[in-house]
C-alpha cells in the first residue's frame, strides 16, 4: 500500500449488509486493497438502531450528529470529535439521534469477511 489521504467526498455509501434500517457504509481501504485494516465512513439516518455482536474490533469517530452505543449496563453518547471502541465479541447497539449521524471507522480485522464467517 501506498500513503493515501481520504475525505467524505471520496465515500462511495452502500447499504450496510444484513441491515434494513437507514445505515450506509463506504470503505476506502478494506481487504480489497491489500491492507491489514478497513478504514471507512458510516452515515446514519435520524432514529436508527443497529444491534450485533462485534464480529471484529471497531473503532468509531462521531464527524456530524450524535450516536448512543450501548452493551449490557454501560450506554454511551458521541458527539463530533468523539471516539467509541467496540471490541469484538461485545454485544452493542448503535442509535442515532434525531439530526443522524457521519461517522469514521477502522476495524481490525477487515468487518465484511467477519460478518460472513460469524453470519451477521
Amino acid at each position: 500500500m501506498r500513503l493515501q489521504k481520504f475525505a467524505l467526498t471520496d465515500a462511495v455509501f452502500e447499504r450496510s449488509p444484513g441491515q434494513d434500517a437507514d445505515i450506509d457504509t463506504a470503505n476506502l481501504v478494506d481487504e480489497n486493497h491489500g491492507g491489514p485494516i478497513t478504514i471507512g465512513y458510516g452515515r446514519y439516518g435520524p432514529d436508527q438502531s443497529l444491534a450485533q455482536v462485534m464480529a471484529v474490533d471497531d473503532v468509531m469517530i462521531v464527524l456530524q450528529g450524535r450516536l448512543t452505543v450501548s452493551s449490557g449496563e454501560v450506554s454511551v453518547t458521541a458527539g463530533p470529535g468523539e471516539i467509541v471502541h467496540m471490541p469484538k465479541g461485545e454485544p452493542i447497539s448503535i442509535l442515532s439521534h434525531g439530526e443522524g449521524a457521519t461517522t469514521a471507522y477502522v476495524t481490525w480485522p477487515h468487518w465484511r469477511p467477519a460478518e460472513a464467517v460469524s453470519g451477521k
